[in-house]
């Protein structure tokens, strides 16, 4: 039976109420999916008047099915006003036909109760593969029969003295058969390497015509023979293929390996670098190191008999130099990596492997994703991989992070016109997708077309708890829901989160009403612990993220701003930014951080595609101008003294179904778990001594006030006694005194250090007589253990700063609870090498870990290979510099400094041309007035020397510095250009070469599956023969 028209099966409620308002007749209706009931629907029909509800005692009416139902109410009076007359079906638009390969099966009605079975037969000519289940119970059988029937008949053969037992091998070999014939085709396959390959090959083959017509029992032993001879073949093909694809150009070196000896200092030098291969464990003997210093691989063999299985490791990809400096009987490894993103990705890799070897029942630190996107109405694409991966433009994560899967999604969208649960199964089947994990749904929020998903990996599902959802209407008076915020929050086992999306007023002259739109969501959004009430928002959480589309603007002309977006000056745009204007202010987002923006405005484009800015809209009451602005934001707050980095920030390049791009941010977060006390410590208690609070609060009123002290910490909320001095020496300013008695002595539930350092405690300023808040704040105790120590923060209400407050505290912590453990994120230290003391002491306090110990211990076989000509240190050598203080003479083969080209701008170790106005074309009310947008382009020869150095500590120390170089791979093109993705498909059709990439025609980029025409454009405009004209 053909589908029935009006039943439209994951449409959600938005198009179907417009599909009916196109329809416009009494009588039109459809039947959808229910979004928030599973298995039910919701019929929708046209009709303007309204019904009276039916008064008791009527009949309610039953249908067996849909169809029945449906075909009741279409003749009249059946208790509809007007019955259904006019199915609604699908709008199908050209070019909207799907192949069928990802369509869901059409629903089929049968007048019958009964479900309807459909078998689908295979295509002809296709062999009818058994599914596994099918297979097991054939096996199953065999083995069956054989106990039953046959197991007897061996028991009588042995005792009659067989050698062995005929009808169980003839069952195995039975059983065996697809496993003979799937090994049959795999040795095919590895033949066929292994003869490229120059591998002697076992005599499998010539075998084959020799079991042809034997039995199942004769077929085992053949069976276990090629199982031998697929695991020789197997575990020899890497070696020999290694060996032929390494070139000879070694270097061996013997070396005597004896009692470890650290040098004072050595250096080697790996200027064009791939991987370090380190064979471990080193046993005390005889050690061949062979170094390949045009790839920068290191193998180093165990000799004299070490019978220790060796194991490859590779070791910081893209490394240019390896410093190894002694300080203090300790052993620091300076790196220098060849930019600041693989200086960041090896720091994240190293982090990563540190949490998976450090044994720890609960995660130290976790990473978190964060994005938003005004989706313009407009159903999303097939795939959101890029947006969840973070690749596009800004700061986005090296290729070799940046698939790794993050603990925790939070997607933000406006404007979104699909149901939450079609929504959700899109994200979730995207995170599948390319992590192949099944994602947790934390919660969703959603209010209008507005709505907030968190996702959380499945093994931290039962960290998850206190999961709280609200939302705020700021539209028309507050009361409509176009516009507004949505929020969700949990704890992740004992540290607290919160996500705010939202979408405020549109204008660019509506700055102040923007303003007010924080201050209501801040104020009336009802998240996290109740008995928080006291304090808005941003101080319920230990993180809160706020992302969404903020609508501010650029208070700048049009033209001027393209100009500026052209030449990829964003800070300059940036002072004209409204929001950092409103934050310079302080009137909106107060104490609220936001990764530096290295990405074109994002608003507003013209849908589909992402080369030309649409500035002009056209309405009844006339043109409206809307500058390219970067409308989408996302920022967060975080308590002082936690552990938050941000690793990416930045949109995407290639979703252009919206007039707003995607944006996104990645975040490296400390967690604290539930805290676990050892109870065979004694019994004393820590204290938290206030020895004395003074605040400044901004009020005309003279009435007394006291303090509230609240922390998850306490086992309930504290106060202090009303002020014991007061004074006014700035008119509407207030300074308060409280002294040590006025203070309450607060207990901690817990007394350990290691639990004390991770808390906060949260002080509110009330006045006595209305008990209103006139201020609050947030003070970690981590800097307060110990002796006598003072702080110092401002005081805040509804997000206005509202004056200051300082006081002494005191932790005291027992002596035998003092002990900690050095957190994972502990291990990345900062520090800046200009100051040598600040790198001294960071180094020092590190602990050395297991990789110090082999990289220490492997130091001492590297050493005596520095006397290599390869290896001779000079002047011309800039990472020498960076610990002598001397000045870079740049060498006289260097490149000279880019061409002054106003459109193409440096950063990093890519060059970006940006949109840039056309000149000399027409413009009418139909067509917008809009920019030519051109794609990023990759710099010729970039000009070499020092940049800013970004450091990073490990164990005693891996400082990383910024050095610049032009590509030298096929990848590293790709991947400055954001388009490491078509890296296997270019290699595949063998443009692997960069000396032959110069050749490639766009019709070669099309055969090797770059489909994408903008894409198409920016790989042509920037390949390697263009580099050799700079």
């Amino acid at each position: 039976m053909a589908m029935a028209a009006w039943y439209h099966r994951d449409i959600s409620r938005v198009h179907a109420e417009d599909l009916l308002a196109r329809a416009g007749r009494d009588g039109s209706f459809l039947v959808r999916d229910s979004e928030s009931v599973p298995g039910a629907y919701a019929l929708l029909y046209v009709c303007v008047y309204v019904s009276p509800q039916t008064s008791q005692g009527v009949q309610v009416n039953c249908f067996r099915t849909l169809g029945d139902l449906v075909l009741g109410y279409q003749h009249p009076h059946k208790g509809l006003v007007t019955p259904l007359l006019y199915p609604v079906g699908r709008d199908m638009e050209p070019g909207d036909e799907s192949s069928g390969d990802d369509e869901k099966p059409g629903l089929v009605w049968s007048p019958s109760p009964f479900p309807v079975s459909v078998s689908i037969a295979p295509p002809a000519g296709l062999p009818v593969q058994k599914s596994p289940s099918h297979t097991m119970s054939e096996v199953v059988g065999l083995l069956s029969e054989y106990l039953r029937s046959e197991l007897p008949l061996d028991v009588e053969g042995l005792r009659r003295g067989a050698t062995g037992l005929r009808h169980l091998h003839h069952t195995l070999g039975t059983a065996c058969q697809g496993l003979n014939s799937e090994i049959d085709l795999i040795m095919s396959s590895l033949e066929t390497l292994a003869k490229v390959f120059d591998h002697p090959i076992c005599p499998l083959t010539s075998a084959k015509p020799q079991n042809m017509g034997r039995g199942p029992d004769m077929e085992l032993d053949s069976l276990l023979c090629k199982i031998s001879v697929l695991v020789s073949l197997l575990s020899s093909l890497e070696k020999r293929v290694c060996t032929h694809i390494l070139p000879p150009q070694y270097i061996s070196v013997l070396v005597s390996w004896s009692r470890p000896v650290v040098p004072n200092q050595g250096l080697l030098d790996f200027r064009k670098t791939s991987n370090v291969l380190i064979k471990t464990h080193i046993p005390l003997s005889i050690v061949i190191m062979t170094l390949d210093y045009r790839k920068s691989i290191l193998q180093i063999t165990v000799g004299g008999g070490g019978s220790i299985p060796a194991i490859l490791m590779y070791f910081v990809p893209h490394l240019i130099c390896m410093c190894f400096y002694p300080l203090d009987s300790i052993v620091v490894f300076i790196l220098t990596l060849s930019s600041l993103q693989k200086r960041e990705a090896f720091c994240q890799l190293l982090q990563l492997m540190k949490t998976r070897h450090s044994r720890l029942s609960e995660p130290d630190v976790i990473s978190v994703f964060v994005g938003s996107w005004n989706m313009g109405g407009s159903p999303p694409p097939r795939s959101l991989q890029s947006w969840v991966t973070c690749c596009g433009l800004g700061r986005t994560p090296d290729e070799s992070t940046a698939l790794l899967p993050h603990d925790i999604y939070a997607l933000g969208t406006q404007e979104n016109s699909q149901g939450e649960k079609e929504w959700t199964e899109h994200v979730k089947a995207t995170l599948h997708s390319y992590t192949h994990l099944e994602y947790k749904q934390v919660a969703v929020q959603s209010l209008w077309n507005m709505r907030l998903a968190v996702f959380v990996k499945p093994e931290h599902e039962s960290r998850i708890s206190h999961v709280n959802t609200a939302s705020v209407k700021t539209g028309l008076g507050n009361t409509l829901g176009n516009k507004g915020a949505v929020g969700v929050s949990f704890l992740f086992n004992n540290t607290s989160f919160g996500f705010v999306n939202c979408h405020q007023t549109s204008g660019s002259e509506k700055v102040v009403r923007r303003n007010q739109n924080f201050a209501d969501i801040l104020r009336l959004l009802s998240l996290g612990d109740r008995q928080l009430s006291a304090f808005d928002v941003s101080l319920r959480f230990t993180h809160l993220f706020w992302c969404g589309d903020l609508n501010y603007r650029l208070d700048l002309d049009v033209q001027d701003i393209l100009k500026h977006v052209s030449r990829r000056e964003f800070d300059e745009l940036m002072c004209a930014d409204q929001l950092t204007q409103e934050r310079h202010k302080r009137k909106a987002f107060l104490n609220f951080k936001e990764e530096k923006i290295a990405f074109p405005p994002t608003y507003r484009y013209e849908r589909g595609s992402r080369d030309s800015y649409l500035w002009q809209k056209y309405k009844t009451s006339g043109v409206r101008v809307n500058v390219p602005s970067w409308c989408d934001r996302i920022l967060w707050k975080s308590y002082s003294e936690t552990h938050i980095t941000c690793n990416s920030y930045g949109c995407t390049d290639d979703i252009f179904t919206s007039d707003h791009s995607p944006v996104f941010a990645t975040f490296h977060i400390g967690v604290t778990s539930k805290f676990k006390t050892d109870p065979s410590l004694s019994n004393e208690r820590a204290w938290i001594e206030l020895e004395g609070i003074e605040a400044i609060v901004k009020t005309t009123g003279k009435a007394k006030f006291f303090i509230e002290f609240h922390s998850s910490c306490l086992d309930e909320i504290r106060r202090s006694t009303e002020n014991d001095s007061q004074s006014c020496d700035v008119p509407c300013f207030l300074k308060l005194g409280w002294s040590s008695k006025q203070l309450p002595k607060l207990l901690p539930i817990v007394s350990d250090m290691e639990y004390l350092q991770d808390q906060h405690l949260l002080l509110c300023v009330k006045s006595c007589d209305g008990l209103e808040s006139y201020g609050e704040c947030c003070v970690a105790l981590r800097s307060l253990i110990g002796a006598a120590e003072q702080f110092e923060t401002f005081l805040t209400h509804r997000g206005e700063e509202m004056g200051s407050i300082r006081g002494r505290v005191r932790v005291h912590v027992p002596k035998d609870r003092r002990g900690t453990r050095e957190k994972i994120y502990g291990r990345l230290a900062c520090c800046h090498p200009a100051n040598p003391s600040s790198l001294h002491s960071a180094l020092h306090s590190s602990l050395c870990s297991p990789l110090f110990t082999l990289l220490s211990t492997l130091h001492s076989a590297l050493h005596s290979s520095l006397c290599s000509p390869l290896f001779t240190l000079s002047y011309t050598n800039p990472a020498y510099f960076i610990f002598e203080g001397v000045s870079v003479l740049r060498r006289v083969e260097e490149a000279p400094p880019p061409r002054r080209d106003p459109q193409v701008v440096w950063a990093g170790d890519s060059a970006l041309q940006l949109p840039k106005l056309s000149v000399g074309r027409g413009y009418d009310r139909k067509s917008a007035r809009r920019s030519d947008f051109t794609e990023i382009e990759i710099p010729g020869i970039l000009h070499f020397g020092l940049g800013s150095f970004c450091e990073g500590c490990f164990g005693g120390g891996c400082l990383m510095q910024v050095l610049r170089g032009a590509p030298e791979t096929l990848r590293e093109l790709l991947s400055t250009l954001g388009l490491q993705n078509y890296t296997l498909g270019l290699s595949l059709n063998g443009w692997d070469d960069l000396d032959y990439f110069s050749g490639i025609t766009e019709e070669d980029l099309r055969a090797a599956g770059v489909s994408n025409p903008s894409h198409r454009r920016r790989i042509l405009e920037n390949l390697p023969r263009i580099w050799d004209s700079l």
